[in-house]
């Protein structure tokens, strides 16, 4: 398996991006909205996937609310934000709700031979444009506890957990799709605060994956989180102890621009301790990472770990009692966008 995770750019696989598929540095795709239309299109459309790479991990995000890139055919979950208010901030009740629902996002999904979601959000809300009601709270121990309840919903259906966006993204105005968002705020504040949820789940061996931020947080490093040997290496790998994977955020996006071309950000990424990166929404940038030859690194393997636990995805399937009361629930809380 490669280290690249890359796109299609619509509905039917064509034979130049086949060719993508079987480049060995290919180790991945994500999946969009454009490359839905209806649910046997989606089928149809992995199925070709895996008839070229049957090994490829497939993804998409898909975390409820307005971030969940496939509509007809599946269930709408709510944003994570709405799951207390709508519990009536009943703790307790609102992480039952949280696992049924993650149960739910994960199941549909699983049921179109799709491995991953990368879910959940363990941003703690706060100022930011882009996150907002993709958070579960405001508040840090409140994202962990109803985060870790959605990932034992995804579990249950054999889903694999990819936890976002490390340190934590909630507290920066800017968009880091558009702009190099800065982070000024002490040490102190990120560790103990944006942090925490990482601290909690990592801990309780929750998270299989981790994606970090394109954010700036210069009282500790002059380098976004994603290509930063500090955040990756000293404080993910070596403090917090994570021995799973890790995912660039999307090196398409402004935030990941500083470091140059796209195979200068790629070398960079996976030089910060990646192992798998992301190109989307730029078919040059992919061709110019392919065409980098960088070395394969030795952990891009390691994603396949990422792959659903089959066993227990053939038994949530034949459980439609379950998903019913998921999508009954899903629908009663609602959107609100």
């Amino acid at each position: 398996m490669g280290f690249l995770m890359l796109d299609l750019e619509g509905t039917r696989l064509d034979a130049a991006e086949e060719a993508l598929l079987q480049a060995p540095q290919t180790g991945g795709l994500i999946l969009f909205s454009r490359n839905f239309t209806s649910r046997e299109q989606l089928v149809s459309l992995v199925a070709d996937i895996r008839r070229v790479r049957p090994d490829l991990l497939i993804a998409v995000d898909h975390e409820g609310g307005r971030v969940q890139r496939f509509r007809e055919g599946f269930t709408q979950i709510p944003a994570m934000g709405d799951i207390l208010p709508a519990a009536g901030n009943d703790l307790t009740l609102a992480k039952r709700w949280a696992t049924e629902l993650g149960f739910l996002m994960a199941i549909e999904l699983l049921g179109c031979d799709i491995d991953l979601s990368f879910a959940p959000v363990l941003d703690v809300n706060g100022i930011s444009e882009v996150i907002g009601k993709r958070a579960f709270s405001g508040n840090p121990d409140e994202v962990a506890e109803l985060a870790g309840a959605f990932i034992r919903g995804m579990n249950d259906a054999g889903m694999r957990a990819v936890g976002k966006h490390f340190p934590g993204h909630g507290s920066v105005q800017a968009d880091s799709h558009i702009a190099m968002p800065v982070d000024s705020r002490s040490a102190e504040e990120i560790l103990n605060f944006d942090m925490k949820p990482f601290v909690s789940l990592i801990g309780g061996k929750l998270l299989d994956g981790v994606m970090p931020a394109h954010v700036v947080y210069n009282q500790l490093d002059p380098n976004p989180a994603g290509f930063s040997r500090f955040w990756l290496q000293q404080k993910l790998r070596g403090e917090l102890g994570f021995d799973g994977r890790i995912f660039s955020d999307d090196l398409g996006m402004e935030g990941a621009a500083f470091a140059g071309g796209y195979a200068a950000r790629a070398k960079a990424a996976l030089d910060a301790g990646c192992d798998m990166i992301l190109v989307c929404n730029n078919r040059q940038g992919v061709l110019e990472v392919l065409d980098a030859e960088l070395p394969v690194p030795a952990t891009a393997n390691s994603a396949a770990s990422l792959r659903p636990d089959s066993g227990k995805t053939i038994r949530a399937l034949e459980n439609s009692t379950r998903w019913e009361k998921a999508r009954g629930l899903a629908l009663s809380i609602g959107y609100q966008a």
